[in-house]
């Protein structure tokens, strides 16, 4: 009943310790050169010394090579691989080394979900977001009528959540987890604002509360 939460996109120690205190679930760290909240191999190795062992340090990555995302993935010490990119089931596979993998699926229509769960068979999330011309988060939403109520595997859902709206979307999707960037950002893109994660998590909560109350 619980919904797990994300916070992608951090760049700075300060929005690290303040997501971990606040007891989300996973740290998302960008490594797709074009992104406003690209990260150097060393500095996403500080940031990681702030990820408790107990928060899932989460590298997103936009059609790299195998060999960039292995190399990548070991010296930050990452928990888990995202492909955000075109890459095919076999690439994610031979990409992601000895860790689970995360398949972003930028949605278009109703069947791509379905389509996904099929061929992204051995990832371990599928995580739903809007789509766009660009690649790692638009920031916009998509039909959340386009999700299938039967999954075939757990699903995240991205794409322009916030504090005022993710409620909703848990009430109305019941997804597994959330995935949060352009919704808790602060005054410019490598900045998060302390009051907006902490409403985006409040919001979840009380979502979760709600849900559990209408059940018992």
């Amino acid at each position: 009943m619980r919904t797990r939460i994300k916070f992608c996109g951090l760049v700075r120690p300060d929005d690290v310790a303040v997501a971990v205190g606040l007891g989300v679930d996973a740290i998302g760290f960008v490594f797709y050169p074009r992104s406003p909240r690209y990260l150097e191999i060393e500095d996403a190795r500080r940031l990681r010394r702030w990820v408790p062992s107990y928060v899932a340090a989460v590298g997103l990555f936009v059609n790299a090579t195998p060999e960039t995302v292995q190399r990548t993935a070991g010296e930050v010490g990452l928990d888990v691989v995202q492909f955000h990119g075109n890459e095919t089931p076999e690439q994610c596979h031979a990409a992601r080394g000895a860790l689970p993998y995360w398949r972003a699926i930028a949605v278009r229509g109703p069947g791509d979900l379905l389509e996904s769960f099929v061929n992204h068979g051995d990832a371990e999330v599928v995580l739903a977001d809007a789509f766009s011309e660009g690649y790692g988060g638009s920031g916009g939403k998509f039909d959340w009528s386009w999700i299938p109520g039967v999954r075939a595997k757990p699903m995240f859902l991205s794409g322009g959540l916030a504090p005022d709206d993710v409620g909703d979307a848990i009430t109305r999707v019941g997804p597994v987890g959330v995935d949060v960037s352009t919704g808790i950002q602060g005054e410019e893109p490598r900045m998060k604002d302390p009051e907006k994660m902490q409403r985006f998590v409040a919001a979840v909560l009380a979502a979760d509360h709600r849900r559990m109350a209408s059940r018992s």
